[in-house]
């Protein structure tokens, strides 16, 4: 498993500017789209291409475009969600799935309430966004269902991380041909497993709503 801390000025900026407790939740989406489009522009470097032989205004040349099949893109329910548009906006020849996964507060347990994915993923290569990596649970769970669908490779996109769940994921799936692009990786976990210094219920704050 790859790990990629993507450092860059407007990284840091954006990410500042997101943890602030004051930060209201329409600002809170705008920087998250801007922050994913940064991070998708890293995370889809290795895409493949093919040869392909265009007219431009002046010439005939051999440029280069993406090659099938197509990548899929899949927002973890429901914070990931508002990752989809800075993502879309990067790869928009994407396809988009959905999985709806949930830490059981008493157990910790993930559960799987939600799916829609296409049945065979052979070969395809797909980008998880899920704005936390903390205890890793819903990661490696993603991952393993994925990964179960025949995804070729697995490149996960996720605001924080925290040392605890990238070992997790170490652990648990870094035999696979998995890649975690990240903004930062921060101190770690609080006794609510909440990330420290982090920037709250990431899906409250897109949203407003508690879950």
């Amino acid at each position: 498993m790859r790990v990629q801390v993507v450092e860059h000025p407007l990284i840091a900026h954006k990410l500042t500017e997101l943890r602030r407790q004051e930060t209201t939740s329409n600002t809170f989406r705008d920087l998250t789209r801007e922050l994913v489009t940064l991070l998708a522009y890293e995370a889809s470097g290795s895409l493949p291409t093919q040869p392909v032989r265009i007219t431009t205004p002046v010439a005939e040349m051999t440029g280069d475009q993406l090659a099938g099949p197509k990548p899929l893109v899949v927002p973890i329910l429901r914070a990931g969600l508002g990752m989809l548009d800075g993502m879309t906006a990067m790869i928009p020849t994407a396809e988009v799935g959905f999985l709806g996964m949930a830490r059981n507060e008493q157990t910790l347990d993930i559960v799987t309430y939600a799916e829609r994915l296409p049945e065979d993923l052979t070969g395809r290569p797909v980008f998880v966004l899920d704005p936390m990596l903390a205890t890793g649970g819903t990661l490696v769970e993603s991952i393993r269902f994925l990964q179960k669908a025949g995804a070729a490779k697995i490149t996960c996109i996720c605001l924080l991380a925290t040392p605890e769940g990238i070992e997790r994921l170490e652990n648990e799936v870094g035999g696979l041909d998995v890649e975690l692009y990240t903004a930062a990786i921060d101190e770690g976990l609080n006794e609510k497993a909440y990330i420290v210094p982090g920037l709250g219920d990431a899906g409250d704050r897109l949203y407003g709503l508690a879950e």
